[in-house]
């Protein structure tokens, strides 16, 4: 069994849009933390290791959420507490704060007394954690294939474990991302070529696969647009306090603050939300008041359009799959059902075809949005449907 710690541990990386959400969280709520592997030295990295692995193994228990048959731990961050607290996903991590540690006005999940505020909140946040991530990771591995350092800060992170391999491990993960890239729904066209760039980080097709960089850097340069008039006019997302739709908006986000090429798109294109970016970056939460006012107004329109065209259809069609396969006998989903051709099914996003793995964390997450959905009252459900037509997420 692993040592105990005597302090928050943030256990991922620095690259991981999930990790700088619960970063971001603790910050926010005034919660001191080591974020390791950076912060750790061989032998705290080592116990951490262990204990992430006795996690995954099911050795050492869950303190939250309840691991189910959809759950997969993927290269999720862990957070590690000083009473034996072990806790991972980054929205689930944000409850349990809420619930044990939050300070009055520092409540993120649930933070209104209107009901249809803290859906949004929720809708938001697994809009970003799903659909995002597709964006951000194509604007890391292909916008900015020939400029992200990504691998050597891995690296370099990771220095006190692996010493003088930090070379090889920067290259073998540049190389392992990019072959990921249509898992993560990231397809180029059949014999895409970036000039002068090294073979290891060509954005990759997949034979069978339908091209959908144009659709990611529409969904992106449109979630920009969104944004922008946003951000020019109020602190946070849905007014004067940071919620979990900010959380995960700027973990998503915030992962191409470090890849140049990237950056200066989001910079070009929003920068009102490049500003903003770099303000939560820096752990400036100085805008927030706690009994700030929080809204559901038409500067979301945009925004919630968007997740109705893309995030909805494609959770619709995931699950949908995901049935038929499991009707049929299949078992195996996620990314190795994907290197295996298993547990895939094509779809359409406005119009344009796909062909992608089924997700079994998104089945979960997409059925928890819908029994948000279905809890609202009545009035609420009227009130969100006469302002945003599309957001019923039943229809």
């Amino acid at each position: 069994m692993p040592a105990s710690i005597k302090k928050w541990i943030l256990s991922g990386s620095q690259l991981s849009p999930f990790h700088l959400k619960v970063a971001a969280l603790l910050k926010f709520k005034g919660i001191p933390f080591e974020d390791y592997p950076g912060d750790g030295g061989l032998w705290g990295n080592l116990k951490v290791s262990v204990r992430v692995l006795l996690l995954k193994a099911g050795i050492l228990k869950l303190t939250y959420p309840e691991f189910t048959k959809l759950d997969e731990f993927p290269l999720v961050p862990f957070l590690f507490g000083p009473n034996g607290e072990n806790l991972y996903d980054s929205s689930a991590i944000a409850t349990w704060l809420d619930n044990h540690l939050a300070k009055p006005g520092k409540e993120v999940v649930n933070p209104s007394n209107d009901e249809k505020v803290n859906f949004v909140i929720q809708l938001v946040d697994e809009y970003f954690d799903e659909f995002g991530l597709y964006m951000v990771h194509h604007a890391r591995w292909k916008m900015s294939a020939a400029d992200n350092t990504a691998g050597a800060r891995l690296a370099q992170e990771m220095s006190s474990l692996i010493g003088p391999l930090q070379g090889k491990v920067a290259t073998g993960f540049s190389a392992r991302q990019v072959r990921r890239c249509p898992y993560l729904f990231s397809v180029a066209p059949q014999g895409y070529q970036e000039q002068g760039l090294h073979q290891d980080r060509q954005p990759p097709s997949r034979k069978g696969f339908p091209a959908t960089h144009d659709l990611l850097e529409k969904s992106y340069l449109n979630i920009l647009q969104a944004l922008e008039p946003i951000f020019s006019i109020r602190p946070f997302l849905l007014g004067q306090r940071f919620t979990l739709a900010d959380a995960s908006l700027y973990g998503q986000l915030g992962m191409n603050l470090t890849d140049p090429s990237a950056a200066n798109w989001i910079k070009e294109n929003a920068p009102a939300v490049y500003a903003w970016l770099l303000r939560i970056h820096q752990g400036d939460f100085s805008s927030h008041k706690d009994e700030g006012e929080l809204m559901v107004d038409e500067s979301l329109q945009l925004l919630l359009q968007e997740i109705s065209r893309t995030y909805y259809p494609l959770m619709k069609q995931n699950e949908a799959a995901y049935m038929q396969h499991t009707e049929a006998g299949e078992t195996l989903f996620n990314e190795k059902a994907y290197w295996k051709r298993r547990g895939l099914f094509s779809g359409e996003l406005d119009g344009q075809p796909f062909r992608s793995v089924v997700k079994t964390f998104q089945v979960k997450t997409w059925r928890n949005i819908k029994q948000l959905w279905l809890g609202l009252d009545r009035d609420a459900q009227s009130q969100l449907v006469e302002r945003f037509p599309a957001i019923d997420p039943g229809k």
